[in-house]
């Protein structure tokens, strides 16, 4: 009686978070006017190469981009490093660092940073259209801090704190947003997961900065005053996923784990996707995933360079003792006009 009611709580605390986002989930038309869209990117490996279908049953310090409460899991501490290639030919090269440590018997912290950079873009002018004068960098970060809780053998949950920053050499932005998310764990072997998570809520966001100012002459009297633009403000690319995963155990050594969850966007269509992974002894991991929007293989109404497909490897070293590790991460995943996105990752379990 106690399970049944838990999950009844769960599944109810579902339809709360998915009321604010019954108007405008799955709107195509609202898709880009959103800021920080860099917060809709997965930068790390394990769960893209199940094209982010597993957020019912992620765990570490990966959870803190698809659910957060999956960072309850680590056992000590939590490492990992990424870099992704993103839409090869773009220049475009995403790094991303987690490190997560338990600080009691049933709390986990964790720090990340993920940055965006997109190469030399030539400086063009009214008066100059064709450059020739210089570049510019633009960044985008973000600086995560995570907060996780075993609440009993069944139920984990936790809270994200992310700084958001995007700046060129002229104009600037940054903000806030918060991601809470629970997971619900049950079966004889644990093979049975839930999980919601409620991503990028916060305050909007405003450009600023001598970028928006422009010099124009008064014809009156022939001088010359400084106009400043005001930026509207942007709104977050708020998001909620619910999603769930089952593992078939195949033996001793072998496993399968099968995941899948839909996502309600508020700027964008919503999404289905679904993903399976081989694992072998905790050794070796084969995986791939799908993900699915409507018109994802319309070239002209599509929203995404995405087009669903992923699969990804890893293979990990044990060190020392205490089920320590170091694995070494692979994942792509298919795009239109461009060589996809390539993701290398390294991720030390202590």
């Amino acid at each position: 009686m106690n399970r049944i009611i838990k999950i009844s709580s769960i599944l109810s605390l579902a339809a709360l978070l998915a009321m604010p986002f019954s108007a405008d989930a799955g709107n195509k038309d609202r898709a880009g006017s959103a800021g920080a869209s860099q917060l809709l990117i997965n930068p790390w490996a394990r769960s893209g190469g199940l094209a982010n279908s597993n957020m019912a049953s992620i765990r570490g310090v990966e959870s803190i981009y698809l659910n957060v409460a999956g960072l309850a899991f680590t056992n000590s501490t939590d490492i990992v490093f990424t870099n992704s290639n993103y839409l090869v030919g773009t220049d475009i090269d995403i790094n991303s660092f987690s490190l997560g440590q338990r600080i009691g018997e049933t709390s986990v912290l964790s720090l990340s940073v993920t940055s965006m950079s997109f190469g030399d873009i030539p400086i063009t002018t009214e008066a100059i259209p064709e450059g020739g004068i210089g570049s510019f960098s633009p960044t985008f970060s973000n600086l995560a801090l995570s907060y996780a809780k075993e609440f009993s053998n069944s139920i984990y949950g936790g809270l994200t704190l992310r700084v958001i920053s995007e700046t060129i050499s002229n104009v600037k932005a940054s903000g806030i947003a918060f991601d809470a998310g629970i997971q619900y764990i049950t079966g004889e072997r644990e093979q049975i997961q839930f999980g919601i998570a409620l991503k990028n809520v916060g305050p909007t966001m405003t450009y600023s900065g001598d970028g928006l100012s422009e010099a124009v002459t008064v014809i009156s009297n022939g001088t010359s005053i400084n106009l400043n633009q005001k930026s509207a403000d942007l709104e977050l690319p708020s998001l909620i996923n619910i999603g769930f995963g089952y593992n078939f155990l195949l033996n001793d050594k072998m496993e399968l784990q099968t995941s899948g969850q839909f996502t309600s966007n508020s700027f964008s269509r919503d999404q289905i996707g679904l993903g399976a992974a081989f694992d072998y002894n905790k050794l070796f991991q084969l995986r791939a995933g799908y993900l699915w929007e409507d018109k994802i293989t319309d070239d002209i109404e599509r929203t995404t360079a995405l087009t669903g497909l992923a699969g990804g490897l890893s293979v990990n070293v044990p060190i020392g003792e205490n089920e320590s590790r170091i694995g070494f991460d692979y994942s792509y995943r298919t795009t239109v006009r461009f060589d996809g996105v390539h993701s290398i990752g390294v991720h030390i379990e202590l």
